[in-house]
C-alpha cells in the first residue's frame, strides 16, 4: 500500500501542522512516512505545499504529477495552482473560502469564481467543495485542517484508523488543543455523512 497526499494552502492556515498530524498517525500504523514541504512567504499569505507519502516502502517525499490520491486544499486558488498532482484516481477536498492577495484586492489580478475552480478541477477528479472555514470558525478557526481531515476520513478517503488520527493529534499538538481538535474532527465526519 502507498498513499500520496497533497496539502495546500497559504501561510498561517495550518497546512504544515496538518501534515505532521497525518504523518504521526501513519507512523502509529507502522508505515514509512515521508513529508516534503514547499514554503512561500507565510507572513504574506504565500503558497504552502506539503507532500505526504506513506506506505510499506516509501523512499522519497515528492509526489509526481498526477500521482496524488487525495488533495486537501485549505484555499481554493491553491487547489487550482496544484491541480497538476491530480488525476482521475484522485479526490480533491477544497475549502471554499478565498484568501485574496494584495494584487487581487487592488484589481491587478482577478480571483477566479469558486464555481470556475470547482468546474476546472472537476474535469480531473471528484471534488468535494464547501466553506469548511465557516464550520471551523464555530469551533476554533485554527481547526480548519483537522475538520477537513475529518471530512476526508468520513468520506473513506484516508486509509488510517480513527484512533491513529487521534493519536496523531495528541503527538503533534499541545494537550490544551486536543479536545477542540477532536471536536473539529468529529464535525468533519458529520459533514461527510450529510
Amino acid at each position: 500500500m502507498e498513499f500520496n497526499l497533497i496539502i495546500t494552502g497559504v501561510g498561517g492556515q495550518g497546512g504544515l501542522t496538518l501534515s505532521r498530524i497525518v504523518g504521526n498517525a501513519a507512523i502509529k500504523e507502522g508505515y514509512n512516512v515521508r513529508i516534503g514541504e514547499t514554503l512561500g512567504m507565510s507572513q504574506r499569505y504565500g503558497s504552502v505545499l506539503s507532500y505526504l507519502r506513506f506506505g510499506e516502502e516509501v523512499y522519497s517525499p515528492l509526489i509526481e504529477e498526477g500521482e496524488a490520491d487525495l488533495m486537501l486544499a485549505l484555499e481554493p486558488v491553491e487547489a487550482l495552482r496544484n491541480a497538476r498532482f491530480l488525476s482521475k484516481k484522485s479526490a480533491a477536498i477544497i475549502n471554499a473560502y478565498p484568501i485574496h492577495t494584495a494584487t487581487t484586492l487592488v484589481g491587478k489580478e482577478k480571483y477566479p469564481e469558486l464555481d470556475e475552480i470547482k468546474e476546472a478541477i472537476g474535469k480531473i477528479c471528484p471534488v468535494h467543495m464547501m466553506n469548511f472555514q465557516r464550520e471551523a470558525d464555530k469551533i476554533n478557526p485554527r481547526t480548519l485542517g483537522v475538520l477537513m481531515l475529518g471530512y476526508a476520513y468520513g468520506r473513506g478517503l484516508v486509509p488510517l484508523r480513527e484512533e491513529s488520527i487521534r493519536e496523531g493529534i495528541r503527538e503533534t499538538l499541545h494537550e490544551r488543543f486536543w479536545e477542540v481538535n477532536f471536536r473539529a474532527f468529529e464535525r468533519g465526519k458529520e459533514l461527510a455523512a450529510k
